[in-house]
C-alpha cells in the first residue's frame, strides 16, 4: 500500500526531466509571434499531439474511467459530436483564421464587428476559461492526496491540497514562462507519450491481477452493461444521450475549438491553413480512441473490484483509479502511473497559462498602449503568466467544495461557449449582423445558460446548443432594428498592430 522510495524517485525524475526539457526553449522569443505562435513553425503532427493533450486534463484521466466504473460507456456519444464539431471548425472557422496575421480568436470579432465587441468575448474568455481551469488544477490535489498521503501525514486536508496544487503549478509556470508556446506544444507533446504508455500499463497490470484475464473482465463488465454505448432517451437532463451527445458534442467542440484561444492559439502557430486543418482532424481520432482506452480502464476496474472489494467504499468516483494505482500496482509502475496523471496535469495549466496570457496582452493591453516595443509586450506577457498563475492556484483551492470534476469543469466552459459560438457564426455566417446587435444577443444566451445551469436540471450537454441558438437569433434580430452604423475597415491587422 502506499508509494516508496522507487516511486518517489520516478515521479522526481520526470517532475524534473519535464521541466529542464520545456527549459530547453528559453529566450527564443524576440516577439509577440514568436512567443506566443512560435513564429508558425511546429508541424501539424506535433499541433494534433498538442490538442488532444491539452484535451486531456487530470480531471479526464480521473474522471473517464470513474464514469465507466459507476455506469457505462455512453460517456462516447459525446465523443462522436467531438469529431463532428472538428469538421465544422476546419470548413467554417479556420480559414477565417488564416485571412490575416492573427494572434488571438478575438481579432477576429474585431475586424468583423469592432473593438467593443472584441473586448466582451475576449473577456468572457477569461473569466470562463479561468474558472473551468481552476477545477482541472484541483482534479491534481485528488490524484496527490491519494499517492502521497503517508508523506503528508502532518498536514491538514486543505494543507494537503494546497501543497499538491502549488507543486504542480510552480513547475509548469517555469517552462511556460521562459519557453513560451514553443515549449507548450513540444512539452505536450512529451507528456502525452508518458500519460498514455501510463494508461496501457494499467490495463496490462488489471488484467494480469484479475483471475482468467481478458476472457472473465469481458464476461463480467458485459453481464453488467458497462459496454452499452448509446441512449436515445430525450430526456434534456439525461447527460449522455445519443442526442446530447451528436448535437451537443459538435456544439461543444466548435464553440472549444473554433472560439477558445486555448485551442486556437496551437492552430494558429500551424505552418499554413491546411496543416491546422489537418491537426485538428486527426486529433478527433485520437480523442476518440483514447477516451475509449480511459472507459475501458473504469470498466475493468470494476470487474477488478468485483473480485477484490475495497477495504472502504470509494468517497467519489474520481479517486477509483488514483486508489489503484497507489494500492495495487508494483513499486515503480505506481510511480509511473502517478507521473502520467501529473502530465495531463501539466500539459493542460501550461496550455492555460500561454492562452490566458495572450489574450490579456493582445486583446487588451496591446490596444490600451499601441506605441509599446515587441520587448516591452514579450516582458508583460511573461508577467501576465505568472499572474494568472496565482490566480489559478487560487481558484483551484476554490474548487474544493464541488461535485465530480470532469463534470464541473465541462459545466463551467459549457456556460460561456454557447455565446461566444453564436457571435463567431453570426460574424462569419451573415453579412447583416452589426455590433450592437451581436453584443446584446451574445448577452441574452450567456444569461440563458446561465439560468440552465443554476436553476434547471438540463443537462450541460446542453448548454451550447441552447445558447448558440439563443445568441444567434436573438442577435441576427436585434441587427434589423440596430444597423452596424459604421462598419469595421475590411483590413487586418498584422501582430505589431495588435
Amino acid at each position: 500500500m502506499g508509494l516508496n522510495t522507487l516511486d518517489l524517485l520516478v515521479i522526481v525524475a520526470y517532475l524534473t526531466g519535464v521541466t529542464l526539457f520545456g527549459l530547453r526553449f528559453r529566450g527564443k522569443q524576440r516577439t509577440l509571434k514568436g512567443y506566443f505562435l512560435a513564429d508558425n513553425t511546429i508541424p501539424w503532427w506535433a499541433i494534433s499531439l498538442s490538442i488532444v493533450a491539452a484535451e486531456t486534463s487530470t480531471l479526464t484521466i480521473i474522471s473517464v474511467p470513474g464514469l465507466a466504473y459507476e455506469k457505462d460507456f455512453r460517456f462516447l456519444q459525446l465523443v462522436l459530436g467531438y469529431i463532428v464539431g472538428r469538421v465544422v471548425v476546419s470548413f467554417v472557422l479556420i480559414p477565417q483564421y488564416f485571412r490575416g496575421q492573427l494572434v488571438t480568436a478575438y481579432q477576429l470579432i474585431e475586424r468583423r464587428f469592432g473593438g467593443r465587441l472584441r473586448s466582451l468575448t475576449a473577456g468572457l474568455f477569461l473569466v470562463t476559461r479561468a474558472a473551468a481551469e481552476g477545477v482541472r488544477v484541483f482534479a491534481v490535489a485528488i490524484v496527490i492526496r491519494v499517492a502521497l498521503g503517508g508523506l503528508l501525514t502532518g498536514l491538514s486536508e486543505f494543507g494537503r491540497d494546497v501543497t499538491a496544487i502549488a507543486l504542480v503549478t510552480i513547475l509548469t509556470l517555469v517552462y511556460t514562462l521562459e519557453g513560451g508556446m514553443a515549449a507548450v506544444i513540444w512539452t505536450d507533446v512529451v507528456q502525452l507519450g508518458i500519460y498514455l504508455a501510463g494508461t496501457l500499463i494499467a490495463v496490462f497490470s488489471i488484467v494480469h491481477l484479475v483471475p482468467g484475464g481478458c476472457q472473465t473482465i469481458y464476461g463480467v463488465a458485459a453481464q453488467a452493461g458497462k459496454f452499452r454505448v448509446f441512449s436515445t432517451s430525450t430526456n434534456l437532463s439525461a447527460t449522455y444521450t445519443l442526442w446530447a451527445g451528436i448535437i451537443g458534442g459538435a456544439f461543444l467542440t466548435t464553440a472549444s475549438h473554433g472560439t477558445d484561444q486555448l485551442i486556437v492559439q496551437r492552430l494558429l502557430s500551424a505552418r499554413s491553413e491546411r496543416q491546422a486543418k489537418a491537426a485538428l482532424l486527426s486529433s478527433g481520432v485520437a480523442i476518440f480512441f483514447q477516451f475509449s482506452l480511459f472507459l475501458l480502464i473504469g470498466a475493468m476496474l470494476f470487474v477488478f473490484y468485483e473480485q477484490f472489494p475495497p477495504a472502504a467504499a470509494f468517497s467519489r468516483t474520481d479517486t477509483i483509479f488514483p486508489i489503484y494505482i497507489v494500492s495495487r500496482l508494483p513499486h515503480g509502475l505506481s510511480g509511473l502511473l502517478i507521473s502520467a496523471i501529473l502530465a495531463a496535469a501539466m500539459s493542460n495549466l501550461s496550455a492555460a497559462l500561454n492562452s490566458l496570457s495572450s489574450t490579456t496582452i493582445v486583446d487588451f493591453y496591446a490596444r490600451i498602449s499601441p506605441q509599446s516595443t515587441e520587448a516591452r509586450r514579450v516582458q508583460l506577457s511573461r508577467l501576465a503568466t505568472i499572474g494568472w498563475a496565482l490566480l489559478l492556484f487560487g481558484l483551484a483551492l476554490l474548487a474544493r467544495n464541488g461535485g465530480k470534476v470532469l463534470e464541473m469543469g465541462l459545466s463551467i466552459a459549457s456556460v460561456a461557449y454557447g455565446c461566444l459560438l453564436g457571435v463567431f457564426l453570426l460574424g462569419v455566417l451573415t453579412q447583416r449582423a452589426s455590433e450592437r446587435g451581436a453584443m446584446l444577443g451574445m448577452l441574452f444566451g450567456f444569461a440563458l445558460n446561465l439560468y440552465l445551469w443554476q436553476f434547471t436540471a438540463v443537462a450541460f450537454t446542453w448548454y451550447v446548443v441552447f445558447g448558440t441558438t439563443a445568441t444567434f437569433m436573438v442577435g441576427y434580430g436585434a441587427s434589423w432594428l440596430m444597423p452596424q452604423v459604421s462598419p469595421p475597415q475590411p483590413t487586418l491587422q498584422s501582430v505589431e498592430g495588435a
